[in-house]
């Protein structure tokens, strides 16, 4: 794969860093519900935004980073659609006031980033001097994928143990103070619920990462490929929030098509694995050349079909389910 220039690399970090301290900026100066308008503006535009990063990199890099990007943007997307669902529940379980709820997902998300960064480097540094990671990954992703398909929907109560052990650890006044985290209750300074969804949204966004960075390290093994799929996957999500918030629970085929890229992937990483075995107990510790090594573009591919049948799926199911309801207002 021809590498990537590193002038271009840190020109992009650069310029991602100042297109989420803008967004950051924005969410906590004017403080507001997006209408259905200004959120798809502005998922249109991030969207947008992935696809000119994608281009670019087609003429910086060449087609194989520019498609590897794409497929490893899609996943994340794909799968940090299923955020959403235990966003929406953190912000109910806590009684978030939907004006403040911009200001929380945003700081919750740069909280993932960061994490999601730590977790990146630490990946690439087992690939790179463990080759058989690469069985554990796609192993962990099969096991994900069946629990993605038939375990759906056990979403807990919105808290994680994390969050559980810091209510223990520190005082946290009853109600909020905007979406300041510090406040003064009775001449006494204390933290607001907004420092326990910050966290609860990081951290929970963190166990998420842990189905997503083993997935796209089977797209591609550039950190730098992996953090900017990661981060244009994440810069939308809260807009996507208040765009999808309410559609999500209708769209009752998404976690299959999730379900199935996540298997694609992980067959993807064995079969990789396999064809670059050095593990001394399979074939003697020799490569199994035999075994087809799934190339980008058909894993684009495979991405972009599961969730395009899996929410027309839905769509059509939602539909019918509407046709019998009015019909039985009808009757």
């Amino acid at each position: 794969m021809p590498e990537i220039p590193l002038a271009f690399e840190v020109t992009s970090l650069v310029v991602l860093v100042l297109i989420l301290a803008a967004d950051l900026f924005l969410a906590f100066k004017r403080p507001h519900v997006p209408s259905v308008k200004e959120a798809t503006l502005w998922v249109v535009f991030y969207v947008g935004l992935a696809l000119v990063f994608a281009l670019i990199m087609l003429f910086v890099a060449g087609g194989e980073p520019a498609g590897q990007f794409l497929a490893g943007w899609l996943t994340e997307y794909s799968l940090s659609i299923d955020n959403l669902f235990v966003f929406i529940i953190i912000m109910s379980r806590f009684s978030v006031p939907r004006k403040y709820q911009q200001e929380a997902l945003m700081v919750g998300i740069i909280i993932a980033l960061v994490l999601r960064g730590i977790f990146i480097l630490i990946g690439a540094q087992l690939i790179e001097s463990l080759s058989w990671i690469f069985y554990i990954f796609g192993a962990f992703l099969l096991y994900t994928a069946w629990k993605q398909a038939f375990g759906h929907g056990d979403d807990g109560d919105g808290e994680n143990a994390f969050v559980r052990m810091l209510r223990r650890r520190i005082s946290i006044s009853d109600d909020f103070d905007g979406a300041k985290v510090r406040t003064v209750v009775g001449g006494k300074k204390m933290w607001t619920p907004m420092i326990i969804v910050f966290l609860a949204l990081g951290s929970t966004d963190l166990l998420f990462a842990l189905d997503s960075i083993p997935a796209i390290f089977g797209i591609t093994q550039s950190p730098f490929l992996v953090f900017t799929a990661n981060v244009f996957a994440l810069m939308g999500l809260r807009q996507l929030y208040f765009l999808l918030g309410g559609l999500l629970d209708r769209l009752v085929y998404l976690h299959y098509g999730i379900a199935f890229i996540l298997a694609f992937i992980g067959v993807k990483l064995v079969f990789h694995a396999l064809h670059e075995n050095e593990v001394p107990f399979i074939n003697g510790g020799h490569p199994l050349e035999w075994i087809p090594d799934i190339d980008t573009w058909t894993s684009l591919g495979v991405i972009i079909l599961s969730m395009a049948v899996a929410t027309v799926a839905s769509l059509i199911r939602m539909r019918g389910r509407g046709s019998r309801e009015r019909d039985s207002i009808e009757q």
